[in-house]
């Protein structure tokens, strides 16, 4: 029989200590002689110079190990907000997620956003309070803030006596030798057979309330809690043996046709590109050829991969429900599917929008291909960063999250690629979209052979709606293969609007034209859609759309008048405030651009101890004076002539 597998990731808030969780099923895995440790710089799991050395997780790490005659396959995922990118990826792999809070800190900002993702996407979670010896540890309140603030009521399996000191002790209340009344009760309760019989008195044996345990935790219908200190080591082999017993098995067959997603990419420096992989059904070989269903190409093998922190192992077949890196895909992109489509692949997960964008110039003019190049690589790992290229201008343009994403770029370009880069100060992406209702023209009939002549209807759409396309042409008059090609460039068409961010929330209706039976080829449509879209975005002129914060501050009383005054100027709106215990909670509406250092002047106001939490909550009209007009980065399609000969490839 093959080995049973459990792929599991583990997730939080930064600094909750995942890594640290981490380094300890490795030892206690046979993987290491010792724990590394993440402040020392001696985790496995930040093998980056940059993580070693700032303490922080920035790349999700992968390694496996075997616990109870089950190989568990582990992803270690970024906790700080400005590579939630790099979870996006991730969720989509595990079976399971360990989601871990501090003892001390509770539920925190990334905690939310990321267990309603986890909701969002039916994944089975093991709740585990970390740092449970730290001064402060406060266990009962953490576990009352999830269900106050996560909207769920966790199932304690154990307790804690002594917590805030190292000699906090775990005391198991679920096991053979050990049944709980509350946990029996909460067990019996969703079922009617065993509810009946242990209201006659008859209560059930552990095997079979401990069968009913995994199916409804596999289920998500119980989400099991568990405590610990990962620093000390106290709840490790709990945690690992609840990961081996709670969490489901990946399902698939080996003997099934290849179904596999791609979920992120790495490079080697002999091998180039690893496709990170999560096999749902078949296998993958070395040597052998497969087929990538998204590109629509055939790649060969060259090497199939077990990942493990800075090293890999040589594994010739990977099978259904595994992990792998594989080599020798050079077109692999994320989100790519190899083999057929399985039903069972998951969505793609939306936690944060990257809301700055920012120029990176290389600190020596020489450096500048190779910089582009480095720039290209890291965007194939992370395409969040949305990597443009202007080589008419020289310019080098990416989407980031924050100020420390940005940091860790400019250290990662330094260590990997030996290029010196700067970021300039970043900007607020802001969003066009249309003032007024209007049409647009274009006929592209000059200089032939071409032709294509359209009339667009242009109309603001409601708020978040994004960009609908709509025609009402006959293809007696648009041949049907040109009107695909018209709505295939709409999304080119609408990247830069006539103050020079991307377009939005609009109607756009294709309501007359005509196609030549002689001179018309699909590439003409191509050409004339942005022409005749930016014509009607200047008939109708275009209104800012400025990104919007949602936030949420506690902090002490005598801190309420500045606080709400400081929002106020921001140009924030807020709610009436919650005071309890000298202490008020308040929650409210900011524009980014006003708040960009706003938690750093809150904490220097309250001295450390105001807490905010941030989420991104859509865009909302601005003035042209609150917004950044910028110029059009390359030729504009209403510099016609010019973006004529560019298309047609007359001009460089």
């Amino acid at each position: 029989m093959p080995q049973p597998i459990r792929n599991i990731a583990i997730m939080a808030h930064a600094d909750a200590g995942k890594t640290t969780i981490t380094e300890q099923f490795l030892f206690l895995g046979g993987q290491t002689r010792q724990p590394g440790n993440v402040d020392q710089g001696t985790a496995q799991t930040d093998f980056l110079p940059v993580e070693q050395e700032r303490g922080i997780s920035v790349r999700s790490a992968h390694t496996s190990l075997v616990w109870n005659h089950t190989r568990i396959n582990l992803i270690d995922t970024p906790g700080h907000v400005d590579f939630s990118s790099d979870v996006e990826r991730v969720m989509r792999v595990p079976d399971g997620v360990i989601l871990v809070l501090s003892a001390v800190e509770g539920v925190q900002a990334h905690t939310e956003i990321l267990w309603a993702a986890l909701r969002e996407r039916h994944i089975p979670v093991i709740f585990f309070i970390n740092k449970t010896d730290r001064i402060g540890a406060d266990t009962g309140s953490v576990v009352h803030s999830i269900q106050h603030e996560l909207g769920v009521q966790p199932l304690c399996l154990q307790e804690t006596s002594g917590e805030g000191a190292n000699g906090v002790s775990i005391t198991p209340i679920w096991d053979e030798a050990a049944m709980c009344d509350h946990v029996v009760e909460h067990l019996v309760a969703t079922s009617d057979v065993m509810l009946n019989q242990y209201l006659e008195g008859q209560v059930p044996s552990f095997s079979e309330l401990n069968s009913r345990l995994i199916q409804l935790i596999q289920t998500c219908e119980i989400y099991p809690l568990l405590f610990g200190s990962a620093k000390l080591g106290l709840g490790m082999l709990e945690l690992l043996n609840a990961v081996v017993n709670y969490f489901p098995a990946p399902g698939g067959g080996a003997n099934n046709p290849l179904s596999a997603l791609v979920y992120g990419i790495g490079h080697d420096r002999i091998m180039g590109k690893i496709a990170h992989i999560r096999l749902f059904d078949g296998r993958i070989t070395n040597r052998e050829v497969i087929v990538n269903a998204t590109r629509e190409v055939e790649e060969k093998v060259t090497q199939v991969r077990r990942i493990f922190p800075g090293r890999y192992e040589d594994i010739g077949t990977v099978e259904a429900g595994d992990i792998a890196g594989i080599s020798g895909l050079t077109s692999a992109q994320v989100g790519d599917v190899l083999g057929c489509v399985h039903e069972n692949i998951p969505a793609e997960v939306k936690l944060r929008t990257p809301l700055l964008t920012v120029q990176v110039k290389a600190v020596n003019q020489k450096d500048y291909p190779a910089l582009a190049e480095a720039m290209l690589e890291l965007a194939t790992e992370d395409p969040a960063l949305d990597f443009e290229w202007l080589r008419e201008e020289a310019a080098l343009h990416v989407k980031i999250m924050g100020w420390i994403q940005m940091e860790v770029l400019e250290r990662i370009l330094s260590d990997r690629f030996g290029i010196a880069a700067r970021f300039e100060n970043p900007t607020v992406i802001y969003k066009e979209t249309p003032a007024a209702a209007g049409e647009g023209f274009v006929q592209y009939w000059m200089p032939k052979p071409c032709w294509a002549v359209m009339k667009f209807r242009i109309e603001p759409g409601e708020r978040g709606s994004g960009v609908t396309f709509q025609s009402r042409v006959p293809v007696n008059d648009i041949q049907q293969k040109y009107q695909n090609e018209v709505g295939r460039s709409i999304s080119v068409a609408l990247k830069q609007g006539i103050k020079g961010w991307e377009v939005t929330d609009l109607i756009i209706t294709l309501i007359e034209g005509h196609d030549h039976p002689l001179h018309s080829r699909p590439g003409d449509f191509t050409v004339a859609t942005p022409m005749g879209i930016m014509n009607g975005l200047q008939n109708t002129g275009t209104t800012f759309l400025e990104p919007m914060i949602r936030f949420q501050i506690q902090a002490l009383e005598d801190l309420l008048g500045p606080i709400t005054s400081d929002i106020t100027r921001m140009r924030g709106t807020f709610d009436s405030p919650v005071i309890e215990n000298g202490r008020f909670t308040i929650s409210g509406i900011v524009p980014l651009a006003t708040s960009l250092d706003f938690p750093v002047k809150l904490s220097s106001r309250s001295g450390g101890k105001a807490r905010i939490s941030t989420h991104f909550c859509g865009y909302r009209e601005c003035t042209d004076e609150l917004g950044v007009i910028r110029p059009y980065k390359g030729i504009s399609p209403l510099d016609t002539a010019k973006y004529i000969l560019k298309a047609r490839k007359a001009i460089q």
